[in-house]
């Protein structure tokens, strides 16, 4: 009866380890999923355009200027020109196209 109770227990262990694994390996698409997502939360077709035809990057600071922001910074991100602007206290994060510098996504931080 002891080696009974003993495999009963391994089972148990082993039925625990199964559900750790599983907890885990949910835990771990989930957390990618988030951060996917969150990586992913720029906007990133603006143009088609090749780069050599597109307008200056100053030019989209000089809007997000007009529009009331304090420009931060910007780079691109994608086809677009991503440029950090803050207003009214809040971050906001604006994407325009450098083909015509239309503004096609705002995030606020």
């Amino acid at each position: 009866m002891a080696r009974r109770a003993s495999a009963a227990h391994t089972t148990e262990e082993g039925d625990t380890s199964v559900s750790v694994i599983r907890v885990l390996a949910i835990a771990l698409i989930v957390g990618t999923g988030i951060g996917s997502t969150a990586m992913a939360d720029g906007f990133r077709d603006c143009t088609k355009l090749d780069k050599p035809s597109w307008k200056p990057a100053s030019d989209a600071e000089a809007k997000a200027k007009a529009a009331g922001y304090e420009v931060r910074r910007s780079k691109i991100e994608g086809s677009c020109y991503e440029v950090y602007g803050v207003k009214g206290g809040k971050l906001f994060e604006l994407f325009y196209s450098p083909e015509d510098l239309s503004l096609k996504h705002t995030i606020a931080k």
